[in-house]
């Protein structure tokens, strides 16, 4: 079966997901994340994308981004992951690929949606953690949190939507951040990244459906009915006896 095409709009949020080959590990140490950051740092800046939130994992990492072009995510991933690869496989004396074959992606509603999607990037995924009250060192999590400046990161609507100064933005993310994300919320951008379909509400779904020629959820198995049509016949139930 053919893969599905990816969805990128241009100047709209996408979350971004790359795995490691059969689940193996990317990173092994801080110095291996110290390497990676500073190229993903390289990779965003060269390619005009702004990064809203990361997170990375021992055997994954994700990105929430918006993009000029589909191009330039494709070339900051290449990068990425290419400049990463060399300088892993070097320093620990190995050889072959790193990553799965294909990373995956989806684009995001703006507002409610972007917000829940970068709290999942920045606390989901095997990223490291120090406990609820804790900060995770590997994320963007400590730069919305108000603990440590993090330049690569470019704040989207949604941030600045959550109060008139910083501190009252950090305060809200302190809250989002203890009180975590529902499992079905969880759940539904997983599914996204799995599928590659949009995430957000059915109104945003069928907007985008007007404005792309390729179906944005499934169609129902088999041939479409021709207009007009009557549905197959199908016999009454069969009466069994003794009822009434």
């Amino acid at each position: 079966m053919a893969r599905q095409p990816r969805l990128i709009l241009p100047g709209r949020p996408h979350l971004v997901a790359q795995r490691g080959h059969d689940g193996g590990v990317i990173v092994r140490d801080d110095d291996d994340r110290l390497s990676w950051v500073g190229l993903l740092r390289d990779a965003a800046a060269t390619n005009d994308v702004d990064l809203h939130a990361w997170g990375l994992g021992e055997d994954r990492f994700h990105l929430v981004v918006t993009v000029p072009s589909a191009r330039a995510l494709a070339r900051l991933l290449q990068s990425l992951s290419r400049r990463h690869a060399a300088a892993f496989n070097r320093r620990h004396g190995r050889t072959g690929t790193l990553w799965a074959s294909r990373y995956r992606v989806c684009l995001v509603q703006p507002g409610a949606w972007l917000a829940d999607t970068m709290l999942f990037v920045e606390t989901q995924g095997g990223v490291p953690q120090a406990g609820r009250q804790g900060v995770a060192s590997w994320s963007s999590l400590a730069h919305h949190l108000g603990r440590q400046r993090d330049p690569m990161v470019a704040e989207s609507a949604v941030w600045w939507g959550l109060g008139n100064t910083p501190f009252e933005r950090e305060v809200v993310w302190v809250r989002r951040f203890e009180a975590g994300l529902p499992a079905e919320r969880i759940a539904r951008i997983e599914a996204a990244l799995r599928t590659g379909r949009p995430l957000g509400d059915p109104d945003f779904i069928d907007q985008l459906q007007s404005e792309c020629p390729v179906p944005l959820i499934p169609r129902p198995r088999g041939r479409p009915r021709a207009p007009g049509r009557a549905a197959p016949f199908a016999p009454p139930p069969v009466a069994h006896r003794g009822a009434a």
